[in-house]
């Protein structure tokens, strides 16, 4: 498919299908965010200053990572490693810091490319006086104390987000996540794993819990990450019931993105703001705000990027239910996922895990577990059980993968901190709140003390 030619729905569909992989190529790529914050003020660095985003942005050129520009601002950084594949460094809106990961084969290289960003990064940080620090939501400052980046795309869904919700500028400014991606064989396997793991994926959602604190104090929630996806867009985010409909596969896809509201277009270096319109008039060059002008293959991968299911289809299944965290749970999330995603009886044991589950019942779990954690129910079971089990099929797989590590040890380690989170029912926010509540004696400020990359 060309950007010449006109995006038939048929010419989408193709577009996804582009995604199928023998399972020899099967690759694994991770995403993390983290917040920056200067360490005398612990707050938020803006975009421009001597300890700004941009310093750091351009320290890190001195690793070799190239800086890719929009209207004059240095907005992400790419780097190939030694296989081709690029990683980049990118802005959220409110300068969290994200690295996006090279398709890489197994858990332990994943490991190693966090590792060596995470160094990196805190070496450029020491320099400019800024700490980094793995949490799902914002502990301590509000919206207005959130510097904004400058990058166009944001400056309309900024507009736009409160049109849709209450939290979508929390979704934005006060939010990070962990996400695995990871690829399928055929449309019947990308529907088994769509399937599978949008039922399971507010599991995860509890084990990876680790947002209890907003503007200083307990917020009610073990995850405020996930809550304010519950009240951001409900055009674009959800459990989309559809996917366990008869006859899902990538033609459904299609069809229910085609149906999304846009947000912009991406013309030279100017964002142009569409938003609310549709792309389906975009494809069929009937847009007002770009008469004449025909939707890309570009504009669909772009358009794409602005769904935000809790797993969302590209040319890959993005798992996208994770609080941010500290290294050891960026390794764990991929490796949950790879360990039933990448061993057929595995996928088989998870699916079995959730599959008499009722459609109402995905969204219910969805809210509760914001609140609960592993103390929520679902099919007449504790969570926590079912999290023990989901685990436990995950580190079969992984070891039936029996991918090793240059010591000769496999990917299961990655998974020692879930196990004890699921076996113990305790999610990393309840940790939390107990030192809040104990040894820090109610001051959230030892979060970025303790926990600071």
């Amino acid at each position: 498919m060309s950007d010449a030619a006109p995006l038939t729905r048929e010419a989408l569909v193709g577009a996804l299908s582009k995604g199928i992989k023998p399972k020899d190529q099967w690759r694994i790529g991770t995403e993390h965010e983290k917040f920056g914050f200067d360490k005398g003020t612990l707050r938020r660095p803006a975009y421009d200053g001597p300890a700004g985003i941009r310093a750091m942005l351009d320290g890190l050129q001195r690793f070799g990572w190239s800086p890719v520009e929009e209207a004059g601002h240095v907005i992400a950084l790419e780097r190939k490693n030694a296989e081709g594949f690029t990683a980049s460094i990118s802005l959220e809106p409110g300068g969290q810091f994200e690295l996006s990961g090279a398709p890489l084969k197994d858990i332990h290289d994943i490991c190693s490319e966090t590792g060596q960003h995470l160094v990196e990064v805190k070496m450029v940080a020491d320099e400019l006086g800024l700490g980094f620090l793995g949490s799902g939501f914002d502990p301590l400052w509000s919206r207005e104390d959130v510097p904004i980046m400058p990058k166009g795309r944001y400056d309309i869904m900024r507009a736009y987000m409160p049109k849709r919700g209450e939290l979508g500028l929390d979704m934005m400014l006060r939010t990070c996540t962990i996400q695995a991606n990871l690829d399928f064989d055929s449309e019947a396997d990308m529907v088994m794993k769509f399937r599978t793991s949008l039922a399971l994926q507010p599991v995860a959602t509890a084990l990876f819990a680790n947002s209890p604190f907003t503007e200083g104090r307990p917020n009610g929630f073990l995850t405020a990450r996930a809550n304010v996806w519950t009240d951001t867009d409900p055009d674009r985010t959800g459990m989309l019931d559809f996917v366990f409909a008869d006859g899902f596969g990538f033609e459904t896809y299609v069809d229910y993105a085609l149906d999304v509201p846009m947000y912009f277009a991406k013309r030279g270096e100017r964002y142009v703001d569409l938003s609310g319109q549709s792309f389906r008039a975009f494809a069929d060059g009937k847009l007002d705000a770009l008469p004449g002008d025909r939707a890309t293959e570009k504009d669909w991968a772009d358009h794409l990027t602005t769904l935000f299911p809790e797993v969302r289809l590209k040319q890959y299944l993005e798992m996208r239910g994770a609080d941010g965290g500290p290294w050891s749970r960026i390794c764990a999330l991929p490796a949950l996922w790879a360990g039933i995603f990448y061993d057929a009886p595995s996928l088989a044991a998870a699916w079995d895990l959730c599959k008499d589950w009722q459609i109402e019942d995905h969204e219910r779990l969805r809210r509760e577990v914001t609140r609960l954690g592993l103390r929520a129910e679902i099919g007449g079971r504790p969570l926590r059980d079912v999290a023990v089990d989901m685990v436990a099929i995950a580190r079969q797989g992984l070891k039936n993968r029996a991918r090793f590590s240059g010591g000769m040890v496999d990917e299961r380690g990655y998974l020692s901190e879930l196990e004890d989170t699921a076996d113990s029912g305790i999610t990393p926010a309840e940790r939390l709140l107990d030192l809040y509540h104990g040894p820090w004696g109610g001051d959230v400020r030892r979060l970025y003390s303790d926990y600071a990359y």
